[in-house]
């Protein structure tokens, strides 16, 4: 039995996880930790096996390496999609756990990018920006429906030598409540 995505991704080492497999990429437990630093193998390896067992993830092959298994994994894309109906399952704890382990994780990431060698915020375009946009409910719709098809575009691009990965996250909420009609 799989357990929910939200349920397994309220931990901020297991996003990074998700991140690092994204792009049909298959690694190992020694390349997962290589591109997680500052976090112990032993924690790596738990949370790949949370993730195996849940169904986020699956061992796409094996290899005797040094009297030991060497197992090769790959993100079951399926599995790690937050869809209407799952959403609308999950508790206002739950969103609150899921968000807080997503600032986590992409906290951890850019601390990771600057700690990098060469690291060059300018360079490498790195943006992180805030504003309030004041919308309709049909603005709202429209800005959710273009950014999301815009996102499902680039999320499709596979890896390749020309190509760099960047964490992108979206975030958007209502920062005050208005009075609507019944």
């Amino acid at each position: 039995m799989s357990t929910p995505a939200s349920d397994l991704l309220m931990h901020p080492v297991r996003i990074r996880l998700v991140n690092a497999l994204s792009g049909d990429r298959t690694l190992t437990t020694a390349e997962l930790c290589e591109r997680l630093p500052g976090v112990s193998q032993a924690t790596v390896y738990r949370h790949v096996a949370a993730l195996v067992k849940g169904g986020l993830l699956q061992v796409t092959g094996e290899e005797q390496v040094r009297g030991t298994v060497e197992r090769r994994y790959a993100l079951r894309r399926e599995r790690v999609r937050f869809d209407e109906p799952a959403a609308a399952r999950m508790t206002k704890n739950d969103h609150r756990l899921v968000f807080t382990a997503a600032l986590g994780a992409l906290l951890a990431e850019f601390n990771a990018y600057l700690d990098r060698r060469g690291a060059n915020p300018l360079r490498d375009a790195v943006s992180y920006r805030q504003f309030v946009a004041w919308l309709t409910d049909e603005e709202l719709g429209a800005v959710v429906a273009q950014v999301g098809a815009l996102l499902h575009e680039i999320a499709a691009n596979a890896p390749r030598d020309d190509r760099t990965p960047y964490l992108l996250s979206t975030i958007l909420f209502p920062t005050e409540q208005r009075e609507r009609p019944e």
